[in-house]
């Protein structure tokens, strides 16, 4: 029996918590000397399988952070496991200048997911070494040396990619890569225009849409009958953006771009970086044709256009197996690392075979990158998220999510927004719905250490860590689903209760 069968862990939730057959090792607690923040409690984990973890007095977690969005198939997963081990028993590390299958074999399958003309890899060791390739390739394609990305982002703790990262959380008071700059960022719950039908989710947000009534050839009255017979929510405001697909919060984002091109770099760029979701910045999505338009202008600039897939590659979203594709765009570079190889070190950069050729004025060499462990399992990851139908999980178990938080978002005043895609949403917390001013730190650290001594892992994120991010394994089921739903809603009527 793991501790958190045990009543007094529960007396404060409804729900029990979904059962696993999987035992977990014990463990003798030694001298723990680490400096722990992210709970007022420390988590001490000892073991994993599936999307379940469990800390060193055997209590029993269900992670809906996984490892920051890492852990793509599932803790310790039987099959990726049982290839690990197959490999580690023939050969571990060589250099790639032998050739070696894994990483042919690997190339190839992971190239085979991506669009032309998208079809040379280049292996790393983290999201930080692929998007500081991707800015060193970008700047010797073009000849330029500016970089746009957009406020909020998260790209790396390198010191190349802390001056694409735009938050001062991640910031340090020493020069960090010079030609980077950022852009306002397309918030459409809490920048400066917005709506309620602005983005690619299946939820939302409650705020009255920026998109102005225009001419058409309908009358106000025909727009509201034909809205009507299509069971669409009737909003005046909204019918040009219906008809004609127009957004006007998306104009006014464009707008900024273009005066930040006007006034902060010169007329040719390097390239445009952007995640299809913000991670760390909240599971922030974008209007519909925001990126689709970026691409243009950027390449317009002489820029490349890359996209951060780190946290919304390899089917997380649902819809699409990376996320660009839900944007209906082709970058010119992919990036990408954690659930590349649920959670061993491996990072990607995947380009064109012209922008390649321009890497070829030096040589390129990554000690570790691409290793024959790293290599098979990130195929097995590959092989398990199709044979175990994981991105397809992710989109039904994601959408139930949304919508379900949804109804908790109607039913609670701080709950300002539910946002996402797939397994990669987010809940941002408010202090009224009116104001959308962030819910305080120390408000949000209660329902965050609450919703842990019920038994689930989540993260936290945002400019001002006001929202809570729940990117778990991909495994999850509906059940997991229900109970975090459970102990979600009841960590904030706790805390409502207490204010």
């Amino acid at each position: 029996m793991d501790g958190f069968n045990m009543p007094i862990l529960y007396q404060h939730c409804k729900s029990s918590i979904p059962p696993c057959d999987f035992k977990p090792e014990p463990y003798q607690v030694r001298g723990l000397y680490l400096r722990v923040t992210y709970y007022k409690k420390p988590v001490f984990i000892n073991q994993g399988y599936m999307q379940w973890l469990w800390d060193v007095d055997g209590r029993r977690y269900l992670d809906l952070f996984a490892g920051v969005a890492t852990v793509s198939v599932g803790h310790c997963n039987p099959k990726v496991t049982e290839t690990a081990e197959k490999q580690l028993r023939r050969l571990w590390h060589t250099t790639a200048i032998y050739v070696y299958p894994q990483m042919q074999e690997y190339a190839e399958k992971l190239a085979s997911l991506l669009p032309d003309p998208l079809k040379v890899v280049y292996f790393t060791n983290s999201g930080s070494e692929a998007n500081d390739l991707a800015v060193l390739m970008a700047r010797l394609y073009t000849g330029n040396f500016d970089v746009i990305t957009l406020r909020g982002s998260y790209h790396g703790g390198s010191p190349q990619a802390t001056g694409l990262t735009s938050n001062a959380d991640y910031k340090y008071p020493i020069p960090s890569s010079m030609g980077c700059h950022n852009t306002m960022c397309p918030d459409v719950f809490r920048g400066l225009w917005g709506g309620s039908h602005c983005r690619d989710s299946p939820v939302q947000t409650i705020r009255e849409c920026s998109c102005s009534p225009a001419p058409l050839a309908f009358s106000s009255r025909k727009c509201k009958n034909l809205l009507v017979s299509t069971n669409f929510r009737y909003h005046r405001s909204i019918c040009f953006f219906l008809f004609s697909g127009h957004c006007q919060a998306n104009d006014m984002y464009i707008r900024e771009l273009n005066e930040m091109f006007a006034t902060s770099v010169p007329s040719r760029i390097a390239a445009f970086f952007a995640e299809p979701i913000q991670g760390v910045g909240g599971a922030v999505q974008f209007p519909k044709n925001y990126l689709k338009d970026t691409y243009q202008l950027v390449r317009e600039k002489g820029g490349i256009c890359i996209a951060d897939e780190v946290q919304t590659g390899f089917g997380r979203t649902g819809s699409h197996f990376w996320g660009f594709q839900g944007h209906n765009v082709l970058p010119d570079m992919v990036t990408m690392a954690k659930g590349i190889a649920n959670g061993f070190p491996m990072g990607a950069v995947v380009t064109t075979a012209e922008i390649a050729r321009s890497f070829g004025k030096g040589v390129h060499f990554n000690t570790f990158g691409g290793n024959p462990l790293a290599c098979a399992v990130g195929s097995s990851v590959l092989d398990t998220i199709k044979e175990d139908k994981m991105q397809e999980n992710s989109a039904e178990v994601g959408t139930y999510l949304l919508t379900e938080l949804a109804k908790l978002r109607d039913k609670y005043e701080i709950i300002g927004d539910v946002r996402g895609k797939g397994l990669q949403i987010g809940v941002e917390m408010v202090k009224d719905k009116a104001s959308r001013d962030p819910l305080p730190p120390e408000a949000m650290a209660e329902i965050f250490e609450d919703t842990k001594d019920m038994g689930i892992l989540i993260g936290k994120g945002g400019l001002y860590g006001q929202t809570f991010r729940i990117k778990p394994p991909m495994c999850i089921t509906k059940n997991d689903a229900d109970f975090f739903l459970a102990v979600f809603n009841q960590a904030v009527q706790n805390y409502m209760e207490r204010r």
